[in-house]
């Protein structure tokens, strides 16, 4: 009996000792991978890079309805400097004329864009830089990587994995070659634990680096980036200067957005701003919210700021006007509230499917509380009513922006609430623009077909000056068609 039990515990102490030994190995077999494609990409001497060629960009969550991949825009010339001891980067674009059938949404970027990573940057706005071939392999050196071996399409890959600071896998597969073709981690967006990932191909040498010549960048399995590289450069100046003030992520930033404020519009009517506006309307049974975008901490700011001018009474209703993310992103704020989202019908099916995704990385109050998401729908039109309120709901005809746009109309009060169809300028005296907005004109064409009386226009997109918008305003920019 004794030597039974010596034996097993023998047993047990050999395969503790092997289970050790096999973790170890296996960490040393992921360094010497990272080491090998390292020094046969070049990676290790790459202080900065330059590549430049032709690209298009895909704005993401912009699509035209649900089934649309996200709306294109085409640069002749686009150049990205990656300096990744600061970390920064910069890109640099000349955009084509932009096709004036692009259907969908985005505003085309501008000529520059950079990203300066300080102490405060989210990983998830890193990754541009993160996801390369040669910043990949430099965070899988610097992390705890594993490895294991994995075929696709045919071909067999070395993946290495180690854990981003979201908490997401970040996984690189690493051919026979030694080449990094693919890098896929997974980043917290309206449709939960998002995939993100890059591809290269078509490597060449530059300057003793090998550079794909062919990058695709997916979220959510739709392109956001297709590149051709024509030219790289290896550690030039990479000279990425902080800007002077404000800035997007890691730039410096400029202080918290300013606060909720309300203005009565009439009675039981207030608009909610500022930025990405909201207006909230006393229903006997319930407050109904026209809008929930961007956030939930935007839509939990527009929660507390309707039930301050409304108090005692429930959430009833949040109009949803389209499905792009900036407008919809806080819509499951509202459904945790116990709200009942009203959208056009394209979008049903989809933000059912999509609420229901799972969201591990960054939980929300939806993941948290689990509410039951209810959706109504729209087609061309729909009317609420009390008795005392009424809110017509009428989908834009002829919008290049968004297949299910929905404005909303309080005929008593002549208000008429729209996204994106018309975004007035900063000020109100400013010069009515050289080419006429197509979606202004559609918007006004869309008025007068239903004949809507209306006095004053809330856009979603407020001016900041926070001023009363009015149809003089929309006519203006529209021009000639002022006296249809």
């Amino acid at each position: 009996m004794v030597s039974e039990d010596r034996m097993y515990k023998k047993i047990l102490f050999a395969l503790a000792l092997a289970l050790s030994l096999t973790w170890t190995v296996g960490g040393q077999d992921a360094r010497n991978v990272i080491a090998a494609a390292s020094k046969a990409m070049g990676a290790d001497q790459v202080k900065t890079i330059q590549y430049s060629g032709s690209a298009t960009e895909y704005s993401f969550g912009q699509a035209y309805n649900p089934g649309s991949p996200w709306p294109a825009w085409k640069f002749k010339s686009y150049t990205r400097t990656i300096d990744f001891d600061s970390p920064a980067m910069r890109t640099e674009r000349v955009g084509d004329a932009p096709d004036p059938m692009r259907k969908g949404g985005g505003l085309q970027p501008g000529p520059m864009q950079q990203l300066i990573v300080n102490a405060n940057t989210p990983w998830p706005a890193q990754l541009a830089i993160w996801i390369t071939p040669y910043g990949f392999l430099h965070q899988a050196a610097a992390n705890d990587a594993t490895l294991k071996s994995e075929t696709v399409g045919g071909k067999k890959y070395t993946v290495v994995t180690f854990t981003a600071p979201n908490k997401a896998k970040v996984n690189g597969y690493i051919g026979a070659d030694n080449m990094v073709d693919k890098v896929e981690t997974w980043i917290d967006t309206m449709l939960g634990d998002t995939p993100y990932e890059a591809t290269y191909s078509g490597y060449k040498d530059f300057g003793g680096v090998k550079v794909p010549t062919r990058i695709v960048e997916k979220q959510a399995s739709y392109p956001t980036l297709e590149m051709t590289v024509t030219d790289a450069k290896i550690n030039a100046p990479a000279n990425i200067a902080p800007p002077q003030r404000g800035g997007g992520p890691g730039g410096g930033g400029g202080g918290a957005p300013a606060g909720p404020s309300s203005q009565k519009l009439a009675d039981g009517v207030f608009l909610i701003l500022p930025a990405y506006a909201a207006l909230a309307v006393d229903m006997r049974d319930g407050i109904v919210i026209i809008e929930g975008p961007q956030s939930e901490a935007r839509a939990t700011a527009v929660i507390a700021e309707a039930r301050k001018d409304i108090p005692n009474k429930p959430i009833k209703y949040v109009i949803n006007t389209h499905g792009h993310f900036d407008h919809a992103g806080g819509l499951r704020t509202f459904v945790a509230e116990g709200a009942t989202i009203i959208t056009h019908q394209a979008n049903k099916g989809y933000y059912e499917k999509i609420f229901a995704l799972p969201h591990t990385l960054n939980p929300d109050k939806l993941a948290q509380n689990k509410a039951k998401v209810n959706v109504e729908t729209i087609g061309d039109k729909r009317v609420l009513t009390d008795g005392t309120h009424t809110i017509e709901l009428y989908r834009t005809q002829g919008s290049l922006h968004n297949e299910g746009l929905v404005m909303a109309y309080l005929p008593k009060e002549k208000i008429l609430v729209e996204a994106d169809s018309f975004n007035p300028p900063a000020q109100a005296d400013a010069p009515p623009p050289a080419t006429v907005n197509p979606a202004n004109v559609t918007l006004l064409d869309n008025i007068n077909r239903l004949k809507l009386d209306v006095e004053t226009i809330v856009p979603v997109h407020y001016p900041p000056d926070g001023r009363k918008v009015t149809m003089a305003e929309l006519r203006r920019a529209v021009g000639q068609r002022s006296t249809n």
